[in-house]
């Protein structure tokens, strides 16, 4: 993992055999957390510490917990779409708060994590305020991450193909892509493609602060606005970039950071 000051990496052994990774910066605060679940395909690493986002809570003082969700980063991996999909990644994420003794926290996530983080604010009492980045409408009214622009179907085909991957839409060459230069465990992508929450997501639960991120030039992130007036308290702020290149948008990280110092 990059240098983003000393972490801790550990993992945590789940019930259905599945082993989750966490990492951990300023531990030795008596603090509450904020706690980064990243997106798909991504990691900790990719998504919060490559682009700085680890480095400016750092430097405002926070203890910072990242978790890679099962199947991601350094997490355990597997086939079976039986062992994926968000509502069962936000239980990874609040037994990894049980495992570490937290009593409250602050959450953010992106994309898939948005939805992981929406599923774990809306039964988790120890969130105290959410962000929730690189996704719009589609939260609403689909009840998860937009699935409009690339089939599933030709998804999971796209991350198990061995050869030319020209057959596929764009959508899905660019995700496999990333797999790939990422060096992901594909069939455990193709698992959770297989296992994306489609609702009912619970938006009245999530009663805590929330902050709405989305890049302008996001398309899986198209009518921000609509999933904001769809919480009870959350407000939106539009950034630069699309759905890869908004989180490193100085913007993006300024709001963040400002959302979470109350």
């Amino acid at each position: 993992m990059a240098d983003s000051g000393t972490v801790i990496t550990r993992e945590l052994d789940r019930p259905d055999g599945m082993t989750i990774a966490f990492h951990e910066w300023n531990g030795d605060l008596d603090t509450p957390p904020v706690v980064l679940q990243h997106g798909y395909v991504a990691s900790t690493e990719t998504n919060w510490v490559g682009p700085g986002v680890v480095d400016a809570l750092l430097a405002a003082g926070h203890r910072v917990i990242g978790v890679d969700a099962r199947g991601h980063g350094r997490s355990g991996t597997s086939a079976d779409s039986a062992l994926f999909g968000e509502p069962t990644m936000a239980r990874d994420l609040s037994a990894v708060m049980d495992e570490l003794d937290v009593t409250e926290y602050q959450l953010v996530g992106y994309s898939m994590g948005a939805i992981i983080s929406l599923l774990t604010a809306a039964a988790d009492p120890r969130v105290t305020r959410l962000v929730v980045g690189g996704v719009g409408s589609a939260v609403v009214e689909l009840g998860g991450v937009d699935t409009r622009l690339v089939d599933g179907e030709l998804l999971v085909g796209a991350l198990l193909a061995e050869g030319d991957l020209s057959v596929y839409p764009s959508g899905a060459r660019l995700f496999r892509q990333l797999a790939d230069v990422m060096g992901s465990h594909r069939p455990s992508l193709a698992a959770q493609a297989q296992a994306l929450h489609a609702g009912p997501t619970d938006l009245a639960r999530v009663t805590v602060p929330t902050l709405v991120l989305a890049g302008r030039d996001d398309v899986l992130a198209t009518n921000p606005q609509v999933l904001a007036d769809a919480l009870p308290d959350a407000r939106l702020r539009v950034v630069d970039g699309d759905h890869l290149g908004a989180v490193s948008a100085p913007d993006f990280i300024a709001s963040l950071t400002t959302f979470l110092a109350g």
